[in-house]
């Protein structure tokens, strides 16, 4: 099930929160819940990327992106995700979570999320990720004239720059396998 409670949940603990950077970094803290686990007692592989969502709605709040989004009738989208996963999140473990837009292009936002059990990274995530109107990709120069902030992209890392290139290759439609 979708965590609508954990979403209202975050919009509202960020209300007031400071206004970040474009390429600033949301800090977030969660808890595993015994919904968010699997058959193996620790948070489900699937449920990371939702939590996660927390994270970027989060972020996209403290950015003024939501509110552009309200006012332009727009709405968000994930194109691409890369995910490494190294810790396991057992039940009822606080966490923390990082999340920042790295770069953009003409079409994409890639945002970096990572997740947090004290010192140890539990979790990476690479998302391309788009602002979308009646289907259709909003050029991220008009999202950022929307937020009132500049378009120019800080320099792509180049771990971003080699998955973005990694995934040009990939055939799409992919085949039946």
């Amino acid at each position: 099930m979708y965590p609508i409670i954990r979403v209202l949940k975050e919009f509202y603990k960020n209300r007031n929160a400071p206004e970040l950077a474009t390429d600033g970094t949301h800090v977030s803290w969660h808890r595993c819940w015994p919904q968010d686990i699997d058959m193996f007692l620790e948070m489900n592989n699937g449920r990371i990327p939702t939590i996660m969502e927390l994270g970027r709605f989060g972020l996209a709040q403290r950015v003024g992106l939501i509110k552009a989004l309200k006012e332009q009738g727009w709405g968000l989208t994930v194109a691409g995700t890369s995910i490494r996963y190294r810790k396991r999140i057992k039940p009822f473990v606080r966490f923390e979570m990082h999340s920042k837009a790295v770069c953009w292009d003409a079409r994409f936002i890639y945002i970096a999320q990572s997740i947090w059990t004290g010192d140890e990274c539990a979790a990476h995530a690479l998302f391309r990720t788009g602002v979308v109107s009646e289907g259709k990709l909003v050029p991220t120069e008009d999202v950022f004239i929307a937020t009132d902030r500049d378009p120019t992209s800080p320099p792509t890392p180049d771990w971003v720059q080699n998955w973005i290139d990694a995934e040009a290759t990939r055939p799409w439609p992919p085949q039946q396998t």
